[in-house]
């Protein structure tokens, strides 16, 4: 195959999955018109239309569906050949392109990654920082770190962590005035601070179990966030109670800042796995990442 046929073909699987121009553009480090360039090359060529284009959107053809369905698992198993080579080399390399929720950056990804680095100079990590749950094939990510309860099942998951437990936590001032609640049922007179969900949209309702019996509670606050780090600040500040990680807020209620309230009602739960796609195997970069994470053995943290 010569070089630019493949260059072409890239291109075409780079648009094919991004439906834009600039976002593939982006993925294969070109300009947009160079994407561009490159398709109209390989359409003549082929003597064939792929994409039908727009002023606003890019879609496939009937030819173009039915060829990025063949060519997308082919250029697969190239790639996976080019990383089973590998395996006859005396250290891994290539870039490790991972998607990551922020906590997970901060409690998971920022420890290791200098160490990591040192250990395999040949390597090199991209991070995606998604709070949402991204497609990792249509990304171009080899892996993704989430939850364990959150994972698709057609994923192969790896527990790269322990348990966790969340934790409701309170500024001291905020309990002088508002007083301690004793059961979760007794928040619905208290400020909590709430979690919109990334990828729903929804609020987050705060879970509890209580003598093995799991339930879960809709809470009302003044200030609702999508990022740990601002509930926390806002907690902090006394603008209500937070319900976070405790490893999250480990520092904070150590010295006293925050403190924990409803603490038998937290049940541990499945900690951080990384995930990737069934129909792949592991490849060795993504594999020395995982042993390196379980070798240093460490309960998460976040990195101050």
């Amino acid at each position: 195959m010569r070089d630019d046929h493949l260059t072409g073909l890239l291109a075409f699987l780079a648009v094919a999955e991004k439906r834009s121009f600039t976002a593939a553009g982006a993925e294969l480090g070109v300009t947009p018109s160079a994407v561009s360039q490159q398709l109209r090359q390989l359409e003549e060529r082929l003597g064939v239309r792929l994409l039908q284009r727009t002023t606003r959107s890019v879609g496939l053809t009937e030819a173009g569906q039915r060829f990025f369905e063949r060519v997308r698992p082919a250029i697969d198993d190239v790639g996976a050949a080019i990383e089973g080579l590998n395996e006859f080399r005396d250290r891994p390399a290539g870039t490790l392109r991972l998607n990551v929720p922020r906590i997970a950056v901060e409690m998971v990804i920022e420890p290791v990654l200098a160490p990591f680095l040192a250990a395999y100079p040949e390597m090199r990590i991209e991070v995606g920082i998604d709070d949402a749950l991204a497609n990792l094939v249509e990304s171009g990510f080899d892996a993704g770190i989430r939850l364990g309860e959150t994972l698709d099942k057609e994923m192969v998951a790896v527990r790269i962590g322990p348990d966790l437990r969340m934790a409701i936590v309170g500024a001291p001032a905020y309990f002088a005035t508002r007083g301690v609640p004793k059961h979760p049922r007794e928040l619905h007179r208290h400020d909590c601070i709430r979690y919109r969900q990334p990828t729903s949209g929804a609020i987050y309702k705060w879970e509890f179990d209580e003598d093995g019996k799991e339930f879960e509670m809709a809470v009302e606050g003044r200030v609702t966030a999508n990022e740990a780090a601002l509930m926390v600040r806002a907690a902090l500040d006394g603008l209500g109670l937070a319900y976070v990680m405790d490893d999250y807020v480990r520092d904070e209620l150590r010295a006293g800042r925050l403190v924990r309230v409803l603490e038998p009602f937290c049940a541990p739960f499945p900690g951080f796995h990384l995930y990737y796609p069934s129909r792949s195997q592991m490849p060795l970069k993504l594999k020395v990442f995982v042993n390196f994470l379980r070798a240093r053995g460490a309960t998460p943290k976040r990195r101050r």
